[in-house]
């Protein structure tokens, strides 16, 4: 069967989706299937494309232009182009918004089913927005299947246009991400331990992955650090980036406030690296406000780490509190402290809720249900994969 994979990023772009598109890709095409992912970039000049080989994946990259009305008469035209040469089975998208539409409108011109995968963000904010919301609504009237990651998506999806909306949650490769040695030199040279100290004095570490940002719960996770730091000297590693801008400047204030405060930003890691960073983390947390169902919440999970969250999207479908991570309150800082407080004086909670999570990732987040997931819905279109 010969899949087009559409999506508004993949990797080395950097986020979730990009990280989801992925592996959805390699596991299509390990299970025998032909993957073409055609997804636009801002690395290529306007309309200029490139094909690359990832992971005997094949990837169209497509220069994306200001206009972003430019950029999807360029995506349907090289899907037609594609097409028209080498004909495709289904037309796939993994976000709702710009894949979604194009996939689904090129799908009716050519004849050819479309399924669009909802990932959170997509149908969270552009509801709200004026120019994506004929886009929206089109795709999920005309599209043949439609799938998202979590249940509270489910319900928002149905809210817009009452028709099946296929649960597949997203999965994680627990070969991969799972506990390992802590790395000492690894620690070392992040500045989880200070030179002249011993193993036995190195700081415990608050984690998070991924890009911290407002949305993630930046403010509520600096003020429980701060309040964590007082009582138990401590890092927050923070395994990724801080957005730029605003977001950038109220960690460089906070550090100019909280002087003691070690905050350890790594930059960008690969994902074949992240396992030995979430091994070096005494707890995880993922205080975002608004969130889908998040790839770092689940590969910390898979990693035996004990992780803190917020009760919203995905996380009701993964994180069950008191057994195998902890809820806290959106936006409560004094919270978040609390439990951080009682995870990091307390090994035996520790090890429990870890176990239990890397459990519950095994038994209901692998890769095989997520792929059997999705050739589910390619048979119920009448395809044979």
């Amino acid at each position: 069967m010969k899949i087009a994979l559409l999506s508004e990023k993949y990797t080395p772009d950097i986020g979730g989706l990009a990280i989801s598109t992925e592996r959805f890709a390699r596991l299509l095409s390990s299970a025998g299937h032909m993957v073409r992912v055609i997804a636009p970039t801002s690395n290529l000049p306007p309309s200029e494309k490139r094909i690359l080989t990832n992971n005997e994946v094949s990837v169209t990259r497509f220069g994306a232009h200001k206009r972003v009305d430019d950029t999807l008469v360029d995506w349907f035209e090289l899907i037609v182009e594609e097409h028209h040469r080498n004909s495709f089975d289904v037309l796939h998208a993994y976000f709702l918004t710009q894949a979604g539409f194009v996939a689904t409108y090129a799908g009716k011109y050519l004849n050819v089913p479309s399924v669009i995968s909802i990932r959170g963000n997509d149908i969270e904010r552009a509801a709200f927005d004026p120019a994506k919301f004929s886009h929206v609504m089109y795709a999920l009237q005309n599209a043949s299947a439609i799938t998202t990651n979590t249940s509270e998506l489910v319900n928002k999806a149905k809210a817009f246009f009452d028709r099946e909306i296929i649960l597949i949650p997203n999965a994680i490769d627990t070969e991969h991400f799972k506990q390992m040695p802590r790395n000492e030199e690894l620690a070392k040279v992040i500045g989880l331990i200070e030179e002249g100290k011993k193993k036995e004095e190195r700081l415990s570490a608050v984690g998070f992955a991924g890009e911290l940002r407002e949305k993630k719960g930046l403010k509520v996770l600096l003020s429980a650090y701060a309040q964590v730091n007082k009582k138990l000297p401590s890092a927050l590693l923070i395994v990724g980036e801080v957005r730029a801008g605003e977001d950038k400047q109220f960690v460089d204030e906070f550090l100019v406030s909280n002087p003691d405060s070690r905050i350890i930003i790594t930059g960008f890691v690969s994902p074949t690296d992240l396992p030995a960073y979430y091994c070096l983390m005494d707890v995880f947390v993922h205080a975002s406000l608004r969130d889908g169902m998040p790839n770092a919440l689940l590969e910390a999970m898979a990693c035996e780490k004990p992780v803190i969250a917020t009760p919203i999207g995905g996380m009701l479908d993964v994180v069950k509190d008191g057994e195998n991570g902890i809820f806290v309150p959106v936006n409560d800082g004094d919270a978040l402290a609390n439990a951080i407080n009682e995870i990091l004086n307390n090994p035996e909670l520790q090890s429990r809720l870890g176990k239990a999570a890397r459990q519950s990732i095994i038994n209901c987040f692998s890769q095989q249900k997520e792929l059997a997931g999705n050739l589910d819905v390619y048979r119920k279109l009448g395809l044979n994969p």
